[in-house]
């Protein structure tokens, strides 16, 4: 047994040369060459004797020396030195297979001239010397390299490293397994492989077994140890779709780590790996907008973002602010969310004109200073209440901010000659059965009569109005995904209206993305319903984040639905149909069509009932203008009795 003073000492030595950050290429090139010069001279003992060499010694220093120029050129023309020795690669090591072919092609012809010309200054050498010492070289060569870089890893192989399977075997999971081995200190060991592949399960990649990702996953990655599976970046995608494979691995209690930019990331790099959340799990497509089209709306132009520091119209903001516009007028009434965004402007977009104002929509007076004074090209209107438990009790103030605010701006956006006013709207209004859904489907009818009066010449204007549906949207301050994440870390229990409940899903970026599509591509009068994928259902989304944050005896209580509150969110309603549109993710709404007049005179009607702060009377007006407005689950059930 090696004694442990030995040992230390070993490792200190070890730890001296590889915390040289890169070795000079120079000590690279002097190592090669003395390994090539004394593998030369052992050759050439080794064919003529000691005695011989001995008594050529002077003559066979000067010939070795001739002979070394060439590989020394193909040291240089294959960049043999520019590699780091503790990283090497198959691609390292074949470039130095190339250098010593060329050195050792060339040597043979130098040594011909030097056996024919040399006369008494250079040794007589043979062809197979040459090549013998050339093979051995490149072994040695080889060898330092190969064991230099073992080295490297196994004393740097932390122990805390996290044993890890790579999730896909083609250039992606591939790529990705060599980035992790490089990666120093480690943070990861790769284990092992996944595939779909029912053919690989006896193949083997960098030394690693591929596994099939099969019922019995879960217990190989017990049996190994794994406590990570990394995703591989060209197979996002499809992980995400399978929830079965993902429950397999949440079940283990393996981590799943993912690269949140995977289009950034090239083979080579050290990847931004980091833990999912649940949003990164939720099957979804990759959606693609029509950039250029709406960035040549944008750039130049003054644009009005309403609710611009809830967690849509921040984000409306940030992707507008990026097409460059000339000027931006930033609206809400919420005062710290709204600095934050005065911050951000002028840290992220200094060029960007911005101005960030506290103030409700439901001012009138105000809301027609500021058209006044910044005439905007477009505006995009995303301020709403959109609680629907705090809607149902206020019905007066969903009326007043949601309607009213939306009537203000949509007619300042006619009179000041606004050429789009874009409403973003929601999946609850179609078919409402609370107050919240039924107020922005009030709105809905408002943009759509303003349009159709302008068409008709009834109203004077130019301005195009298009509104768009879609549901909720992850990470949003009304999903229930925060207040999960909330009630897991104060250990439970999670919350859960019923066991059936289901909601559509998508992210933030995408939903702004499809509203500013909307935007750039829209007509005027259009409803746009936004492809929302599949429904998730909420007890299942709810258990699969209490797995994934690894919470032991965490429950869940069903505390039965809310007031207003549906078992699923439609996207339209039973009498509507819909049409393509300029994009695979949009359709068109096909809806019954209201006359601008008796509109306005019903919202006239409304807003005073409304201003009586009578809930009830609220209500029931509302359900007079939305027929199939039907409560459920609400003290407003007993007015749809009398319809």
């Amino acid at each position: 047994m090696i004694p442990p003073k030995v040992t230390d000492k070993f490792r200190n030595i070890v730890n001296w040369y590889f915390n040289k950050r890169v070795a000079p290429f120079w000590a690279l090139i002097l190592l090669d060459t003395i390994i090539l010069l004394a593998t030369s001279f052992v050759v050439y003992v080794s064919f003529v004797g000691v005695v011989e060499t001995m008594d050529a010694f002077p003559e066979l220093i000067l010939t070795f020396l001739v002979l070394l120029i060439p590989y020394i050129i193909g040291f240089r023309i294959f960049h043999t030195y520019r590699a780091v020795v503790r990283y090497s690669s198959f691609v390292d090591l074949l470039q130095i297979c190339y250098a010593m072919v060329f050195g050792g092609v060339i040597a043979i012809g130098i040594h011909y001239l030097l056996n024919f010309y040399g006369g008494r200054f250079f040794a007589e050498t043979r062809t197979v010397q040459i090549l013998v010492s050339t093979a051995i070289s490149t072994v040695l060569m080889i060898l330092i390299r190969v064991v230099v870089k073992t080295l490297y890893d196994l004393i740097y192989q932390s122990s805390e490293a996290e044993p890890a399977f790579v999730y896909g075997i083609q250039s992606g999971g591939i790529g990705l397994a060599k980035s992790i081995r490089n990666e120093k200190p480690a943070r990861f060991s790769i284990k092992g492989f996944i595939s779909h592949d029912p053919s690989l399960g006896y193949a083997h990649l960098l030394g690693e077994k591929v596994y099939e990702a099969d019922d019995n996953l879960a217990e190989i990655i017990r049996k190994n140890g794994v406590k990570a599976v990394l995703i591989s970046p060209l197979r996002n995608e499809t992980f995400r779709r399978d929830q079965h494979l993902q429950d397999l691995i949440i079940s283990t209690g393996a981590k799943i780590y993912m690269m949140h930019k995977p289009d950034e990331w090239a083979p080579g790099q050290i990847p931004d790996l980091k833990p999912v959340n649940i949003e990164d799990l939720l099957p979804r497509d990759q959606i693609q907008v029509d950039m250029a089209s709406i960035g040549s709306m944008i750039k130049g132009s003054k644009v009005l973002v309403t609710g611009s520091a809830g967690s849509i119209g921040s984000e409306l903001v940030r992707q507008l602010a990026i097409l460059g516009p000339a000027e931006m007028m930033l609206l809400d009434q919420a005062e710290t969310p709204q600095h934050d965004i005065r911050i951000m402007m002028a840290r992220d977009f200094p060029n960007i004109k911005a101005s960030a104002i506290v103030t409700s929509v439901c001012h009138s007076s105000r809301m027609d200073a500021i058209f006044n004074g910044f005439r905007p090209d477009y505006v995009f209107h995303a301020a709403a209440y959109k609680h629907v438990p705090m809607m149902e009790d206020n019905p007066p103030e969903a009326v007043l901010n949601n309607i009213y605010g939306t009537k203000v701006l949509a007619d300042l956006s006619v009179k000041y000659g606004a050429r789009k006013f874009v409403m973003v709207s929601t999946d609850k209004a179609v078919n409402p059965t609370n107050v919240m859904g039924c107020s922005k489907r009030i709105c809905e009818i408002y943009v759509q009569a303003l349009q159709e009066a302008e068409n008709s010449g009834k109203v004077k204007g130019d301005t195009q109005f298009v509104t768009t549906r879609f549901g909720n949207v992850l990470g949003s301050n009304g999903s229930v995904i925060p207040l999960f994440e909330e009630q897991i870390r104060y250990g439970g229990p999670v919350t859960v209206t019923d066991p059936d409940i289901v909601r559509f899903f998508m992210l933030i970026p995408e939903a702004c993305k499809l509203v500013l599509e909307a935007g750039a591509h829209g007509e005027g009068g259009e409803i746009l319903v936004f492809d929302m994928g599949e429904p998730v259902k909420i007890a299942d989304l709810a258990k699969r984040m209490i797995r994934l944050s690894g919470a032991e005896g965490v429950e869940i209580v069903y505390t039965g639905l809310r007031n207003g509150e549906k078992l699923y969110e439609e996207v339209l309603s039973d009498k509507e149909n819909t049409l393509p549109s300029f994009h695979e993710k949009i359709r068109v709404a096909q809806v019954r069509k209201y006359d601008y007049e008796v509109a306005a005179k019903q919202l006239e009607e409304l807003f005073a009932i409304a201003k009586t702060y009578e809930p009830m009377a609220t209500v029931a007006k509302m359900k007079e203008m939305v027929p199939e407005f039907v409560s459920n689950n609400s003290v407003y059930t007993k007015l749809d009795k009398k319809h």
